[in-house]
């Protein structure tokens, strides 16, 4: 049998590998994703003070810092029950809309869509954003710049720092918007909703009307029929920030809904050994293995995920676009792993509609955006990150001094998903034994349009890392090997 080893995985966050194996004709016989680091966050943050944990768990990645914060903030809410007040929430949310919109633009222009602007089959030094700037003009990359640092700028004004925010406190925030930083951040977010609309227009023409690229993203390859999952609002429009965690089944159905502080009654945790991954699955279903369909577990959160279980967007654009989605790929729930892009663009508008309602809201100006925290216990924070469900669960000692912590990313609960996709585009491009530059590009597409984030996906895992000590001779000959 032969090895295919695609080492080291590009345009992503993190490290990681795909092994592919071939059968005796040439034909794909599976395909897996490894990854090889190790993040030990829920670990280390045992024994720290409670108020350190939206600053330290940040820290888990520099792509999605703002989710992390916000999810531990509000994990603390809870934990010393504690209700933010109006203005407090509403300014965590604007906050988290200009996250979204640095994060979708980063990775529709930098990291997916090259594969479709410059072409899957393009040289790999043409397929990053330099490419894409030298396919759609100067003009346009100018443009993607300076919307990417417009979101960065919104957090940095409402959270203190760009990359790793700083303002969330248990029960609020730690300073209120000024009159001046809100226009400030009007002025962007009016520019921000011009340029999703703008970047749907380019996804329209290059994509959808290339019926290459249209039929790829409907082709078996690329299709996978699994649970979703996302929160809600009480209408069951998608929310970033608040509302039940909602599952639908394969066809669309409900299958739950559910508190944030209900999560272990409905997820478990499988482990395999060949990764410090770990995956989720839904604990009434069961893990059937690596396998899709209503008799297994594993089910998938994201843009898609979240357009999945969701019954409309709750900004008027967004919904035409979510609306237009659906006649275009055949209804609710759309299964095809490409249309993760349409999603993550629909998003991408919402978020900047969203945050231009929210900046002319009468109470984003309140001070009044802390209560006083009652007394130290265990609480559930949640929030829809950039990549899908996040969950931050603490348990607090009477000094507030974290006892416990559990960490389920939304990476993680993609990485069942991301190994049959990865299989699944393998099995449906490799035939043969043939492979190309072009061929091993398009089985990357299949976890690139997940956008994972590895560095957040590996947090915890019993026994020791892995160590190889070689020691050579000043003829460069191996003298011992000692593993651990």
């Amino acid at each position: 049998m032969k090895e295919i080893v695609i080492d080291p995985i590009t345009r992503l966050e993190g490290h990681g590998k795909i092994v592919i194996f071939l059968d005796e004709t040439g034909e794909v016989n599976n395909a897996y994703l490894q990854v090889p680091e190790l993040r030990g966050f829920e670990r280390f943050c045992i024994g720290r003070r409670a108020e350190d944990m939206p600053i330290l768990t940040s820290r888990i990645c520099g792509v999605c810092p703002v989710a992390h914060h916000i999810a531990s903030t509000k994990a603390l809410d809870a934990a010393f029950h504690v209700e933010p007040p109006e203005p407090a929430k509403k300014l965590r949310e604007l906050m988290y809309c200009g996250y979204i919109i640095y994060d979708h633009t980063l990775h529709f222009y930098y990291l997916g869509g090259p594969d479709f602007i410059v072409g899957p089959g393009a040289p790999k030094e043409k397929r990053n954003i330099l490419g894409v700037i030298e396919k759609v003009g100067l003009d346009v990359g100018r443009e993607v710049i300076k919307h990417r640092s417009y979101g960065q700028k919104i957090v940095e004004i409402i959270g203190g720092k760009a990359t790793h925010p700083v303002a969330g406190l248990p029960g609020g925030l730690s300073k209120p918007l000024s009159e001046e930083k809100r226009q400030e951040i009007e002025k962007m977010v009016e520019s921000s909703v011009k340029f999703a609309q703008f970047s749907l227009e380019i996804f329209h023409k290059i994509v959808l009307e290339n019926t290459e690229y249209a039929d790829l993203i409907k082709s078996d390859a690329y299709t996978l029929k699994t649970y979703y999952m996302g929160l809600v609002d009480e209408k069951n429009r998608m929310n970033f920030y608040d509302g039940k965690i909602r599952v639908v089944d394969p066809y669309g159905s409900e299958f739950a809904k559910f508190d944030a502080r209900n999560y272990l009654d409905h997820i478990a945790e499988h482990v395999e050994e060949w990764t410090y991954t770990k995956f989720p699955y839904l604990r009434k279903v069961g893990w059937k293995g690596f396998v899709d369909g209503p008799d297994s577990g594993i089910y998938r959160v994201g843009p898609l995920a979240r357009l999945n279980v969701s019954e409309g967007m709750a900004t008027p654009l967004a919904n035409e676009e979510y609306k237009e989605m659906y006649r275009t790929l055949g209804g609710r729930p759309v299964h095809s792993t490409l249309a993760f892009h349409w999603a993550r663009l629909i998003e991408l508008l919402y978020a900047a509609e969203r945050a231009l309602e929210l900046v002319k809201d009468p109470e984003i100006t309140s001070k009044n955006v802390r209560n006083v925290p009652g007394e130290p216990g265990e609480g559930v924070g949640v929030v829809e990150a950039a990549r899908g469900t996040l969950i931050h669960h603490y348990i607090l000692d009477e000094r507030a001094l974290v006892k416990d912590v559990n960490l389920i990313v939304a990476t993680v609960n993609n990485v069942p998903s991301i190994n049959m996709s990865i299989r699944n585009a393998a099995k449906g491009l490799i035939h043969g034994g043939h492979v190309d530059e072009g061929l091993l590009n398009m089985v990357e597409m299949a976890f690139r349009a997940y956008d994972p984030c590895f560095a957040c996906a590996t947090h915890f895992a019993f026994g020791q890392m892995p160590l190889t000590v070689e020691i050579y001779d000043s003829r460069k000959r191996l003298v011992k090997r000692i593993q651990r």
